[in-house]
């Protein structure tokens, strides 16, 4: 079609130009729209799998573990208990024990090396296949010393190895560790055994460099807890500021410390622990961060509450208990079951336990 008229020409030309773009404008709101759609099904699927995952730890149930041929692990407290591709690690406690393994193919527990020096109150952490230990108490109660070098206990070839020193002016023991990165975060802990210093401290300890940095102190003080890091934030759960000569367990702390790595800011969630308790043990399972067992001045027994806490909406949830209650242990995840072993059944430091316990849900 030819058009003399040049206005007429303009004209038609703006309607068919508009009309593109509102074909255009069309499809991106359809798009947009099926973006937002496909969107709210991912949170609400996400959502729904977090809410199952907790539905399902509520109906899970606890299984004591007996070995094929009778072994048994090394009894201890105030020790360590991690996993390394199928293998089980109990390591530390009062005492010079040797490395009690636990082989989850042939279900078996073996005895390996001795550690250099008696190595407890500690939280461990495995980078690679070597569990690093830092943040230690040696020594006898009350006057543990904190130790001064990190120790490694290599699984390839089950040997110890003396690694970095501390630095002298941060020594503490009873800390929580925590690994992210190539780097362990060190936090809070008391200097001078179970008799007082106690420290809000912070520091990192770069791996691969083997420099040690300071970063912003703890809104409080604690010992005997662990840290756990989620979501690109650290968070200080259970634990107390243990003083000998009052009652070393009292001054539980039930408030939860949370470090941003963004900010490089502290803050406290609103929710404290449903129940306070210190010689807890930690396990990060998907969005939740399990709190086991414990110690307290409220009852003789070792605590035996599980408590989840979901790291996005900082709420508790109250899960199965551990048949035994314990405290100075851990608590792995292997091939969609969790795992403790050893521990002490009352506060204290009797009596040492020699089982091992899987929670199947």
């Amino acid at each position: 079609m030819y058009i003399k008229n040049p206005q007429v020409t303009e004209l038609c030309l703006f309607f068919l130009t508009l009309s593109h773009i509102l074909k255009i404008n069309q499809i991106m709101r359809q798009f947009f729209s099926l973006f937002v759609f496909c969107f709210s099904i991912l949170l609400c699927w996400q959502c729904s799998i977090n809410k199952t995952n907790l539905l399902q730890l509520q109906q899970g149930k606890w299984e004591q573990l007996k070995s094929v041929d009778g072994s048994v692990p090394v009894k201890r407290h105030e020790a360590a208990f991690v996993s390394v591709n199928d293998k089980f690690y109990l390591l530390g406690g009062r005492r010079m024990n040797p490395v009690s393994i636990y082989d989850a193919k042939t279900k078996k527990w073996t005895n390996g090396a001795v550690p250099p020096i008696e190595l407890h109150h500690f939280q461990p952490v495995v980078y690679g296949t070597d569990i690093y230990i830092l943040g230690a108490l040696t020594g006898g109660y009350p006057g543990e010393t904190p130790v001064e070098h990190i120790y490694i206990y290599q699984t390839t070839n089950d040997s110890w190895k003396k690694g970095t020193a501390i630095p002298t002016d941060r020594l503490r023991g009873g800390a929580g560790v925590a690994l992210m990165n190539d780097k362990i975060y060190l936090s809070c802990g008391i200097k001078d055994g179970h008799r007082g210093d106690h420290k809000k401290w912070l520091d990192v300890f770069d791996i691969k460099t083997g420099k040690w940095e300071k970063l912003p102190d703890a809104p409080r003080p604690r010992d005997h807890f662990q840290s756990v890091i989620a979501n690109n934030k650290l968070y200080n759960i259970g634990g107390r500021t243990t003083i000998a000569a009052e009652n070393p367990f009292k001054n539980t702390i039930g408030e939860v410390d949370v470090f941003d790595f963004t900010t490089q800011k502290w803050s406290t969630i609103n929710d404290p622990i449903p129940t306070k308790r210190a010689g807890n043990f930690t396990l990060l399972l998907g969005e939740d961060i399990l709190v086991f067992g414990g110690e307290s001045f409220t009852q003789e027994p070792a605590h035996s509450e599980v408590e989840a806490l979901n790291v996005n909406s900082h709420k508790w949830t109250i899960l199965p208990p551990l048949p035994v209650g314990r405290h100075g242990t851990g608590a792995v995840f292997l091939n969609n079951k969790i795992y403790t072993a050893s521990g002490c059944g009352n506060r204290g430091g009797e009596p040492e336990l020699a089982d091992l316990w899987s929670f199947e849900y």
